[in-house]
């Protein structure tokens, strides 16, 4: 038996009461109970039996799994809470019992973490570092966000945004003089950044330089000038140099330049190399040329390039010394290109791997860089040669030469033959055409600049009219070369002026093709589908024009026509206003203007620019019909007159000034002075229809026996003209009464009765309103004159008969002779 360890007197008690109350359960053998030893083996190995804590109920066979068994446990030395008892088993011994539940009530298999505060629900924050409030913290973050202010200013700059970029270079200056007083309080002025405030007063005057504040750029670097802590601030007096240049105080800008020139060490040769360019232009700029050349030839002494050659060649051309002249550019051609072969950049090449290689380096930024320099490079060399030519001999043609065969034994030999273009455009500019010509066509056709020449010649021709020729020479261009678009141009314009108006528009599309920023082909593209009615065409065409090129008053007038042509009048007259504003003294675009504004019913802003087109051109008879006309309709006589007789003094010959002239007067009352000049007109002009009436009306008025002279003149004038047609007509369809229209053709007048209403057809102006001004003109005498004409009779009986009735065309009215019906005709009008 094992041994057993004796209770407490409480614990004993506890034992004898539950003894007594559960007489079954002995708990003396517990240890050599099977059942429950069976238990312990499959018991979870992770749970372990405890305790009771006093006041806890203890169940066990869950449904956790912890069976309940037949026979029941209580472990020595619990406490049990009175009220509570084990469960018996329900079935027989050793058999398990079912499972009154899936979850038991209020107890869970989760182990729960002890939290009696109840502190995970709420989030604890990360924990924070613990801030830094020492002055070097503060210092260090100040200095980041100067540098950072510091850099967007340069970006800002750099993109163009000068008054951005000057705003942040001002916020960092303040924030430095801020960063440094800072520092003093805290005793930290000793370990001040030199390098930051020199960053900050560079990048501030840098920007007062950009928005051309030139005093403030000044002042500001002199401050880092005259601290010697900056070490190399010398150099920055090469930027003062620079804005006094740009202030025009060359004195002091040689100072700045010489004293930064004393500083900068000898070791430093490409510094002091521009420097000294920096003084010569300043020199040139004072035109004191010998000083400039001086540091010019020692420049190309000691470093030559190509910029400083050809600065050297033109101080030496203001001097007109001709030696110098040609012993500087001499110099100039012997300054290297160093570049390499531009073979590499070919994509003619036997090896694929050479080919790939060249397609990819054909547009890197060192093939760029290489273009760069030779461009600049040929046009120094070119300019020099084009300045000095006309010098350096006695006639520009020999000067040519020298330069040509110079070139050629150079390591440019190649730009000789553009010289020899030049050569030819300087014959063309002194119209010396016959020596141009010979000068292209010594060219060798199988020369790269052959095409060039065959291009200069092929235009020549076409300026002197030989077409011909100019075709000649346009299709070796075009055989030579399908890819130059001058070539179409050229015989595009050739088929123009011959008028094969499809050729011409077949060629400037080709060249088009071949050149799409070609301005000659698509302007004259235009041309052609204008002629062929193609409007709306055209104007795409002429819109196509961007830029500086829209603004060319070719373009904007040709649009403003074309808009014209297609209705569109509003438009038509804001591209005309856009040429005048172009333009402003053009009297052809002023009276296109008031025409337009005419046919719009806007009188007033018409006769405003008819008026501003007749000052800038008083010799433009349409404007001057036109402002007598209506001056005529405004019934202001005065002015018209004044029009009419500047007409008439311009165009002597011309009956149609003339009468206009005279009916001014008629229309003012002035009878007397009408019926002069009619007689006038009458005496230069005696088969003048129109002028004949009006003399027999004045007459009749004024109570003359000239009345029925004139009348019986008029009579046979139209008789006679009658007797013509009938005998000159072939067709008695085709016969027309030129009554009204033989004379009007030099007057401009209608021959029509006086009280009629006028027909557009058949009238010398185009609109309605001149048609009422001209029954105005011929109701003068009637209305404005105060006499009534007097009765004529001018019947006649034929004593031959009655003339056949023809058939008329409408294009003009016979005279009606009824007003004269009560005339009193002398028996010398009876026929014999």
């Amino acid at each position: 038996m094992p041994k057993v360890v004796e209770p407490d007197e409480e614990t004993a008690e506890m034992q004898a009461l539950f003894k007594k109350s559960h007489p079954l359960y002995d708990l003396s053998n517990v240890k050599d109970d099977e059942s429950f030893n069976r238990i312990l083996m499959t018991a979870d190995p992770s749970r372990k039996l405890g305790t009771a804590k006093p006041g806890s109920a203890m169940r066990l066979g869950t449904s956790t799994g912890f069976q309940r068994q037949n026979t029941a446990m209580v472990i020595p030395g619990s406490a049990f809470r009175p009220g509570t008892q084990f469960r018996p088993p329900t079935g027989s011994e050793g058999v398990n019992r079912p499972m009154t539940a899936v979850r038991g009530a209020g107890y869970t298999s989760q182990k729960q973490m002890f939290d009696p505060l109840n502190q995970a629900a709420t989030v604890t924050p990360a924990l924070e570092t613990l801030k830094d409030d020492s002055p070097e913290e503060k210092v260090r973050v100040a200095e980041l966000k100067i540098m950072q202010l510091v850099e967007e200013s340069c970006v800002a700059n750099a993109e163009g945004n000068t008054r951005k970029a000057l705003s942040k270079a001002k916020e960092a200056s303040n924030k430095e003089r801020s960063l440094i007083r800072m520092q003093e309080q805290a005793g930290l002025g000793e370990h001040h950044n030199m390098d930051l405030t020199y960053s900050v007063l560079f990048t501030l005057a840098n920007q007062y330089a950009v928005n051309e504040l030139y005093t403030e750029a000044l002042n500001t670097y002199q401050l880092i000038t005259k601290n010697r802590m900056f070490s190399n601030a010398h150099r920055l007096k090469v930027n003062m140099g620079n804005i006094l240049f740009k202030q025009e105080q060359f004195h002091k800008a040689i100072k700045m330049y010489r004293m930064a020139l004393d500083q900068v060490p000898s070791s430093h040769k490409n510094l002091r190399i521009k420097i000294m360019h920096n003084i010569a232009m300043v020199f040139i700029k004072m035109a004191q040329y010998e000083e400039a050349i001086t540091s010019l030839e020692y420049i190309m002494s000691e470093q030559p390039n190509h910029r400083a050659g050809l600065h050297l060649v033109l101080c030496c051309r203001a001097l007109e010394d001709k030696e110098r002249m040609r012993s500087a550019f001499a110099i100039l051609l012997g300054v290297p290109l160093e570049l390499e072969d531009e073979e590499k950049y070919s994509s003619d090449q036997d090896n694929p791997e050479d080919i790939l290689i060249a397609s990819s380096i054909r547009n890197d930024d060192l093939h760029i860089y290489e273009m760069k320099r030779r461009t600049d490079a040929e046009y120094c060399i070119l300019t020099s040669a084009k300045t000095i030519a006309p010098l350096i001999e006695d006639t520009f043609s020999a000067g040519y030469d020298w330069c040509v065969e110079t070139i050629k034994s150079s390591e440019y030999a190649r730009l000789a033959g553009e010289l020899e273009i030049n050569k030819a455009v300087m014959f063309l500019k002194q119209g010396q055409l016959n020596n141009a010509i010979d000068t292209l066509k010594a060219f060798d056709k199988e020369s790269n600049i052959a095409t060039s020449a065959a291009t200069n010649l092929s235009f020549i021709y076409y300026l002197q009219g030989d077409y011909d020729n100019a075709e000649k020479y346009g299709e070796i261009v075009k055989h030579s070369d399908g890819y130059n678009a001058g070539g179409f141009v050229n015989l595009g314009a050739c088929a123009l002026a011959r008028n094969n108006l499809e050729e011409a528009r077949n060629y400037f599309v080709n060249a088009l093709d071949c050149d799409p920023s070609s301005v000659e082909a698509l302007y004259n593209l235009g041309l052609v589908l204008k002629q062929q009615g193609n409007n709306e065409e055209a104007l795409e065409c002429f819109q196509k024009f961007t830029g500086s090129l829209a603004l060319l008053p070719e373009v904007t007038y040709q649009i403003g026509c074309l808009l014209e042509r297609l209705g569109d009048s509003e438009a038509a007259a804001e591209s005309f206003q856009q040429l005048l504003g172009l333009v402003p003294s053009d009297a052809k675009v002023l009276q296109k203007l008031g025409e337009l504004y005419d046919h719009d019913g806007d009188k007033q802003q018409a006769h405003h620019y008819h008026i501003d087109s007749y000052r800038f051109y008083p010799a433009a008879l349409s404007v001057i019909d036109w402002l007598g006309s209506y001056y005529i309709e405004m019934q202001v006589v005065e002015k018209a007159l004044k029009y009419f007789q500047k007409a008439a003094v311009m165009q002597p010959n011309n009956p149609k000034w003339m009468m206009m002239v005279a009916g001014c007067h008629r229309r003012s009352g002035n009878l007397h002075k009408a019926l002069t000049l009619y007689q006038d007109i009458h005496k230069q002009f005696p088969d003048n229809v129109e002028c004949l009436q009006f003399l027999v009306r004045l007459c009749s008025d004024l109570g003359l026996r000239e009345a029925q002279e004139y009348a019986l003149e008029l009579k046979k004038i139209e008789k006679s003209r009658e007797v013509r047609e009938r005998v000159g007509s072939s067709r008695p369809g085709s016969r027309r009464s030129n009554s009204g229209l033989s004379s009007r053709a030099g007057s401009g007048f209608a021959s029509v009765p006086e009280n009629a209403v006028m027909s557009p057809i058949g009238s010398g102006h185009k609109s309605l309103r001149s048609s009422k001004l001209l029954n105005m003109h011929y109701s003068a005498g009637s209305g404005d004159s105060g006499f009534a004409p007097g009765p004529h009779d001018f019947s006649y009986s034929d004593p031959l008969g009655p003339m056949p009735v023809r058939p008329r065309t409408g294009a003009g009215k016979p005279i009606d002779f009824d007003d004269f019906a009560d005339e009193q005709i002398g028996d010398d009008l009876l026929p014999e």
